[in-house]
């Protein structure tokens, strides 16, 4: 009779342990790394013998920051979905990024969203200049979750009101801010301030010129306040520019423009703040050294901060 029943309880314990039987409840990958296939428009995450994969384009995915409580939202459908899937034995990239992924290890259980929507919310990924404080960005996270999404799967549908995805990296090559202090330029053809240096410009544009940077020597610095009449811009071509390109009219097609970021307007004796410091340089001619003190650019909803006291450089007027 023991032998009986232990024949018994072995049989149901191999039962009990036969993978056949053996059903998906629930998935997390939370805390998995997200990788993008490099030859399509997929993020994919593996954990051991699972797979969780997004199909998505790249253009979805934009390089600035979505504002507080306002992701980027969008529709899942049958070109843009979630596909979970449970393999045989340890699987890998192959299984989802070729053309004709790899047939092994066997599929033995799958996941695909039917309905809901996929939430981005992105910020940017930054670093900060532990003398000065100027920040420059690296890159920029997008935070995906799922909301009200239906998966189908072999037993029926599956529903998560939230399901994190979980974090995708796009990184950026950061600005290359080469300007020379010393080759700061006053505009050929108005008043501007030119700084340049291959395919990209810094421009400082005030309508107090004369006022600002007056032929006479300063006791203590005059400023100016960042707004929308004293502007300061950054912008970046796809190729070398110099101060006729700005002074021809119409403006040039090439180099086409890249990026523009704009200084942030300032708040008077807080942030924001251009100073300069006129010196005599020679009969009849002044020198006029100007810093960009806690100003803030910007572009759509990123910004990076120039520094405390970023140093633009000097020009030369004469009477």
């Amino acid at each position: 009779m023991k032998r009986f029943l232990g024949i018994v309880c072995l049989l149901l314990l191999i039962n009990a342990c036969d993978d056949g039987n053996l059903t998906v409840e629930s998935i997390d990958f939370a805390n998995v790394t997200a990788i993008k296939c490099t030859s399509k428009d997929v993020i994919y995450k593996v954990k051991d013998s699972e797979i969780l994969y997004l199909e998505i384009p790249s253009s979805d995915f934009v390089n600035d920051e979505t504002l507080e409580n306002i992701p980027t939202t969008i529709p899942i459908s049958t070109t843009k979905r979630a596909v979970y899937r449970l393999y045989s034995s340890a699987a890998s990239a192959e299984n989802v990024c070729p053309t004709v992924p790899s047939a092994t290890p066997n599929v033995t259980e799958e996941w695909i969203t039917t309905s809901g929507t996929i939430q981005i919310t992105t910020t940017a990924i930054k670093t900060t200049d532990a003398i000065t404080n100027a920040t420059k960005i690296t890159g920029y996270k997008h935070y995906i979750v799922l909301k009200n999404v239906t998966f189908l799967k072999p037993s029926g549908d599956q529903l998560y009101e939230t399901f994190v995805f979980g974090n995708y990296t796009t990184s950026v090559s950061s600005l290359p801010f080469g300007f020379d202090e010393e080759a700061v330029t006053k505009s050929s053809c108005d008043n501007r301030i030119f700084s340049f240096s291959g395919g990209e410009s810094l421009v400082l544009d005030v309508d107090n010129f004369s006022t600002l940077f007056a032929n006479e020597a300063t006791v203590t610095p005059r400023t100016a306040t960042v707004s929308a009449t004293k502007k300061l811009t950054y912008k970046l071509f796809n190729g070398t520019i110099n101060d006729l390109f700005f002074c021809t009219s119409p403006t040039p097609n090439t180099p086409t423009l890249a990026q523009e970021w704009n200084a942030v307007d300032g708040i008077e004796g807080t942030d924001g703040t251009i100073e300069v410091t006129t010196t005599s340089n020679g009969p009849n001619t002044f020198r006029h050294t100007v810093h960009l003190k806690k100003v803030t650019m910007k572009k759509g909803n990123s910004d990076f901060y120039l520094g405390d006291d970023f140093l633009y450089g000097s020009f030369d007027t004469s009477l």
